[in-house]
Order: structure tokens, then sequence, then C-alpha cells
């Protein structure tokens, strides 16, 4: 698996390719990739997404991913790191970055907002002008319009991410949940006292620490991120469901068929059938 570095805070370049130079690749900072014209797939995290023009993907620190290209395809290519997002002075986005750390969980288009599709096509636009033609203050007026992108973008996340996490959630949470993400599929290191010890606190402390930022214990955080995965599974993947018991760290079919069950009340092969 290939992985990239980010050496500046922000980095925008625009790219028409046929083919996408490097495949699963993995990242030390986010990216967000706008669709200007192309169809295709993206996969990300094993799941597989058609695409098409005006479609925006986030893709995260804890992402690999790559896109299978169907012809010739124009992209928007925006790369920032967390000292990016947390320089600038978002006056209503408290912490801007575990709203896109959220975005984690998705493998879709993160625009779902019609009006907010639109603004974002004159944006890209915009900032493809901007790099294209260098001008006075052109650094400033490129770092706006990202600004602007990444508010939109943030916005429409808000519409699709989990809602139970309060809007006051301390920065420190971050590291947690990016710990809880990097290893999901690993039951040992998820178990509370295992996630107190990496981070030097008692368990009842995290526990009622995790409560208050989240507004839900760490195990239903837990479960409830691995469902997401799994459910990304079924829908975007041809794994088999004792591959997903595999890679989940379940026993067997039957133990993950249980634990899927009692959270969506149906087994994953009815799931994956109605996703159909």
């Amino acid at each position: 698996m290939a992985r990239e570095n980010i050496y500046q805070s922000l980095e925008v370049f625009y790219e028409k390719i046929d083919q996408c130079p490097l495949k699963d690749r993995q990242f030390n900072f986010f990216e967000l990739v706008y669709v200007i014209s192309g169809i295709g797939d993206h996969i990300v995290n094993e799941n597989k997404i058609a695409y098409t023009a005006g479609d925006l993907f986030l893709i995260t620190p804890n992402d690999y991913h790559g896109f299978d290209l169907n012809g010739i395809c124009e992209f928007m290519v925006i790369r920032f790191g967390e000292n990016y997002i947390k320089e600038y002075q978002w006056k209503s986005i408290d912490h801007i970055e575990c709203l896109l750390y959220y975005a984690s969980h998705l493998s879709g288009s993160v625009l779902v907002n019609n009006e907010d599709q639109k603004m974002m096509s004159l944006l890209i636009q915009n900032l493809q002008q901007a790099i294209e033609h260098e001008s006075i203050y052109n650094e400033d007026l490129t770092r706006h319009l990202v600004n602007a992108i990444i508010v939109i973008a943030a916005r429409n996340i808000a519409v699709i991410k989990p809602k139970n996490i309060s809007s006051n959630t301390d920065v420190r949470i971050l590291q947690i949940l990016d710990y809880i993400q990097e290893n999901i599929r690993l039951p040992k290191l998820l178990k509370v006292e295992a996630i107190a010890n990496e981070f030097g606190l008692s368990p009842t402390y995290l526990g009622s620490y995790f409560r208050k930022q989240c507004n839900e214990s760490i195990q239903q955080y837990i479960s409830s991120y691995k469902i997401r995965l799994i459910e990304h599974r079924l829908r975007f993947s041809d794994k088999r469901v004792h591959e997903i018991a595999d890679e989940f760290g379940f026993a067997d079919e039957s133990h993950i068929n249980k634990f899927f069950k009692r959270h969506k009340g149906k087994s994953l092969r009815a799931y994956r059938l109605e996703s159909a």
C-alpha cells in the first residue's frame, strides 16, 4: 500500500487523467476530491462507489482509497492537514476537525444538499481559475475559496453524520475516536480497559468522559461504528459473510449475525438482499 505525506499545510491542484496513478493510497492528511467531469468508481476502505460529475469525496487520514476511471476524468484535489483547519478561526464550527473525522464512515459523495451542489460547482470553477492564473493575492484568494469549500462539506456531513456527538466536543476526544477507528477490526484493543490504558486514563473516567462528549457510551459508539462499516461491506463490496466476520474479529458467521441482528433486526444476508 502506498502512503503519501503532505509537506505544506495546504495543497491544491487540478488533474485530467485516464487512469489513477496510485491505488490503495493512504494519507496522513485530509483530501477533498471534486469530480469535474467523467465517471468511474471510487474505492475507499474496500468499498466501491460509482461517481459522476459533481460528486465530492472526503478522505480522512484513516482511509485508503483509489479510483477506477472509465475514460478521461477531471478532478480538483484539495489536501490539508489538521494544522490547517486549526489555524483558521471558524466562527461557528468549534471543532470542525471532529466533524471531518466523522466522515471516515462515509464512502459516497458528501454533497447531499442540492443548493450546496450548485454552490460547490461555482467555487470549484473559481478555485481552478485562481490556481491556473497567477496574480496578486492569489494565495489568500485560494485559501478563502478552500475554506468555503470545507464549510460546505462540513455542513453536508453534519446532516448525514451520527447525531449523537455534542456541539462542544473536547478536542481530546479526537484521539480516542481515531484510535477506535484504526483498531475497529481488533476486538482486544477495543475493550474499555485497553483504550483507557492507551490514553493513561482509568476505565471509569474514560467511560464517563466519553459519554459526556459523545452522548453515548463508548461501547455503543464502537458497536454503531462497526455496524456502519459492516453495512458498507454488504452494500458496496463482494465480500462473503464469513469474510466480513473474519475482518472484524468475529468468531464465525453465527456470531456476527447475532451482533448485526441485535442492532438492525435482520441478518446480514437479508440486509444485503434488501440493499441490492
